[in-house]
């Protein structure tokens, strides 16, 4: 009898759980809501996109498993906090204390093996403490500036986002993301035109980091 009664009490609590990081669906990124982009992305779409540069990295001394982990886990205290903006005015200590308390709550409602996983992937994820957990930090950023471009062009605005670009010069360091970020620059830069009738082409620092850097290279500094 007790033993059906804690099955049931952690199925319950399984329930809450998945219904909480549900609202990751209904939770849009902040950023764009205060630029009155249209219809903006949810964290969990931004998330997803995140988990998808994580299946598809190329190098092979990454632990792709766990990129993904933690590309899944990153934000999911937002259902709960909400996305923070740094227009918020919220410090970085108080959104992290906000957010480990979140995140606490959260994987307080999962067995103990998995909420000693999800609360240690996320916060591995926040003290940037791996290869892999600086790489997925770099997703976040492209990941980011590749949803600007792709507002622009559904606006028919080049160059409205430009500043998601320039907050990320100097942020990505990996050869594949590098490479990713060339391909993004040469396309938006394709729609651009400044005024002295060069390209803009966003974020300067992927061509030149591209050709300096060996493809060799497996993790971000």
């Amino acid at each position: 009898m007790a033993a059906t009664m804690e099955t049931a009490a952690g199925t319950s609590n399984m329930l809450q759980f998945m219904k909480l990081i549900g609202q990751l669906k209904r939770v849009p990124r902040t950023g764009w809501v205060y630029r009155n982009v249209k219809k903006p992305e949810s964290v969990s779409d931004h998330m997803y996109r995140m988990a998808m540069m994580s299946l598809t990295i190329t190098d092979p001394t990454v632990d792709k498993d766990r990129c993904i982990k933690l590309a899944l886990v990153h934000d999911m205290a937002e259902c709960i906090v909400g996305d923070i903006a740094p227009s918020d005015n919220v410090s970085k200590a108080e959104k992290h204390r906000r957010e480990e308390e979140a995140m606490r709550h959260l994987s307080g409602l999962l067995p103990v093996g998995l909420k000693q996983e999800i609360y240690g992937l996320w916060e591995e994820y926040e003290t940037q403490s791996s290869p892999e957990a600086r790489l997925v930090k770099q997703f976040d950023l492209l990941e980011m500036i590749l949803q600007a471009h792709e507002y622009e062009e559904l606006e028919g605005t080049p160059g409205r986002l430009q500043e998601f670009f320039d907050s990320t010069n100097g942020r990505f360091h990996h050869p594949d993301v590098l490479r990713l970020l060339s391909s993004l620059n040469d396309e938006r830069g394709s729609h651009m035109t400044n005024t002295d009738g060069t390209k803009n082409s966003g974020n300067s620092q992927a061509a030149s980091a591209v050709s300096a850097q060996p493809d060799t290279t497996s993790h971000t500094s």
